[in-house]
Parts: C-alpha cells; structure tokens; sequence
C-alpha cells in the first residue's frame, strides 16, 4: 500500500503536464501575432501555423498519465484549473523570465497595460529567477507606487498577505490591480530590511511625455514608457519647444522600461535621416531584419540621452540607434541589457502566450541584451540622489552633465 501510494504522489506531480495536449492543439490554429518588446505589444499583425512533430508521442505519453490518474487519484478533479496550471507551467520551464502564459481571464488587463492605461499603483515588474522573486523595474513617475516610496530593485514578497514567487508574476500583477480607490498591501525585501507599504490604487497613464524649457535655451523631454500614441505626445513636445526657440535637446529615458517598438522607432525617425538603419533583429535561424527611418528628420539641434540602469528595452533601442547614427551624445549609466524581443500570440480560446523569439542589435550590430548600452559620458548620481525619483536639478549630475555638452 505504501509502495502504491508513492507511486501515486509521483502521478500527482505530474499532474500538470496532462493538459499540454490541449496546450498543443490551440497552437495549431491561426494565431494573431504581435511584435513586443518588454512584454508590450506592438501592431505587426501576421497569421502562422506552428506544427510540432513530437506531437503525436507527446499525445500518448500525456494519455497514460491522464489514465492513470482517472484511475487512481483521490481527489477531486479540476479540470479547467489543470489546464491553466499544466500551460502555465510548460512555459515556465523555457527558463525565460520575459516569456509567460497569459490565462483568457488576464488578457482585458494584460491589453490595457499595454497599451498605456490600467488601475493599478503603477510599477514595472520583472521575474528574479536568481532569487525567485517579483522585482521592481521601476515604479511609473507620479504613480501612487513612486509616491509611496517603491523603488527599483524591491522584491515583491506577499501582496495582501498571501506569498509570490517569479513564477507567480501574472498572477500577483492581477492581484496587485483593482478597483479604483480600492487599497493594496505589499511585502517588500529591499536589501535585508522588510518593508509594508498600504497603496490605494489609481487610474495609470504608463506613458506620459513632459517638458520644460531649460538654462541657455536648451529643450527636455522626458519619456517614462513608449506607450500607444507616445511618439505622437513626443512631436507634439518637441514642435510646443522650437516655438520657444530651443537651441538643444536633452531626451531623459531613465527609468523608462520601454514598451511598443513601433513608437520609439518612430521617434528615431525625428532625428536621423531617412533610409538610416534604426534596428537590426536577428530570430532562431540566424535570419536578419532591418528596419530603416521612413520619413525625412523634423528635429536637427544637438541632442544628449539621459539613460539609467533602468533604461531597457525600447528605450535601449533609441538610445542605441542615436549613439550609433551619430545623433546624439549618451550620459548615464550603462542600461539594463534587455535585447531580445517577444512575439505574442492569441490563441483561439482567448488566453495569450508571449515568448521570446528574436534578438536585436543597433545599428552598428551591437550586441544588448546582458549587455546594456554604455554611455559616451558616464556620470553617476550623488550617492544621496541615486534611489529618488525627483531630483533637484542642481542635484541632478547627469542632467548637469548634459546641459554642459549642449553649451
């Protein structure tokens, strides 16, 4: 009896592969793809086919389980709850902390995180698989998370009491969300010390666009995120600054954790000439895309690029293509390193898969990703500014870098 019961604990924990079936067979139908870079989607739209020829073994091996299971388990049975357990799981394995399941029960708030509007408090997140937990990219500026005094690198322990690990990021983000007004409790680690923050949740713009005219008529834009719409909101800045007579422009992309692909290259297509190589990618195959500015430039003063270790992604992708075309001098510190790039798909029964699918390179093929963006001019912060937010700008040592090279 014993002996039987360890076989059966050893069934239980397989439990979660029985449903790839399922999994596999969703796959095979027309999928409407998407192009994205941390996790934000972009509007490429393709149909593929994925065919996998393992399939019919799979099929087989995943059918002994479920007998044996039927026959021998104890407990009750969800079907629906192993589904989404077994899928999720399946990914996971990849060992790839930017791929992940999406259930069709997530997708509203995965989409309108996406583009650019959610209620929420307001953070980035990442999976630490080194310490297998929830980490804070960064909180979005003005966002009720900033406001409470969350700060990039945290780790996400419990949300409203309950515990989370790295695997458990698609489910504590939606717990993290809720209604308007409504409160949520976060356990922290930052470093060895524990924190409890009480965070009341809000409408969130992801990708806000400001400005200001600074000292010796020199222009700042600062972009938090490449949401829908963002190179638009940037135009629009930029066209608001030369009415003023700027001389120069200082970009600010620290802490920006990227977002659509499509609107920073858009923004790269302001400055560099026409035809110029903005991005390189580069999929399984080795097979190479090149993506080149469309449109003439509109933005011709000298430029600097404000970056962070939290500048990532998309914003790695602006960042990189200006140092490389030449159009812009990079003061900072060297960027986060995320260089590879994400297809989502939608499947038929409404839940999503994102999977990484392409890595991509600047113009001049250099490599990002585990890498980062190394600034022409590196400048750290005041080790008393380096974990704030808002900064005085006398205070602010890159930006005083930056408007010293525009003189």
């Amino acid at each position: 009896m014993e002996n039987e019961e360890r076989k059966l604990e050893k069934v239980f924990k397989v439990i979660m592969l029985v449903v790839l079936t399922a999994f596999i067979t969703f796959m095979i139908t027309s999928i409407a793809m998407y192009k994205s870079f941390g996790g934000d989607m972009s509007s490429t739209n393709r149909e593929i086919k994925i065919v996998d020829n393992k399939k019919v073994d799979i099929n087989s091996k995943l059918s002994k389980y479920k007998t044996l299971i039927d026959k021998y388990y104890l407990g009750e049975i969800n079907e629906e709850k192993l589904e989404e357990g077994a899928i999720k799981g399946y990914i996971e394995a990849l060992d790839d902390k930017y791929s992940e399941y999406v259930s069709k029960e997530d997708m509203e708030d995965y989409k309108a995180d996406i583009m650019g509007n959610f209620v929420g408090i307001g953070i980035y997140m990442i999976q630490n698989a080194e310490k297998d937990r929830i980490e804070v990219l960064s909180p979005i500026k003005n966002s009720p998370a900033e406001k409470a005094g969350v700060l990039p690198g945290d780790l996400i322990i419990k949300v409203n009491g309950e515990e989370y690990k790295s695997e458990d990021m698609t489910v504590a983000s939606a717990k993290i969300k809720g209604e308007e007004g409504s409160k949520v409790n976060l356990e922290i680690l930052r470093g060895t010390e524990t924190l409890h923050f009480e965070i009341e949740r809000s409408t969130i713009n992801t990708n806000p666009v400001t400005s200001e005219v600074l000292e010796n008529n020199t222009g700042y834009i600062e972009l938090t995120s490449f949401g829908e719409n963002t190179a638009t909101d940037f135009k629009a800045k930029y066209e608001e600054l030369r009415s003023k007579n700027i001389k120069s422009l200082v970009i600010d992309l620290r802490n920006n954790g990227g977002g659509l692909v499509e609107e920073a290259t858009k923004i790269i297509d302001y400055i560099v000439d026409k035809d110029s190589i903005e991005l390189i990618t580069v999929d399984k195959n080795n097979k190479e895309d090149i993506t080149k500015a469309k449109e003439n430039p509109i933005i011709d003063v000298p430029i600097v690029v404000l970056v962070n270790k939290n500048t990532a992604s998309a914003s790695e992708i602006l960042a990189g293509a200006l140092k490389d075309l030449g159009k812009a001098k990079i003061v900072g510190t060297t960027t986060y390193g995320k260089g590879v790039i994400q297809e989502f798909l939608t499947l038929d029964d409404g839940s999503g898969l994102k999977i990484t699918t392409e890595e991509y390179f600047t113009p001049n093929k250099t490599k990002i990703n585990k890498v980062g963006i190394e600034p022409d001019e590196k400048v750290e912060l005041p080790e008393t500014e380096k974990n704030k937010f808002i900064i005085e700008k006398s205070k602010d040592t890159q930006l005083q870098k930056a408007l010293q090279l525009l003189k």
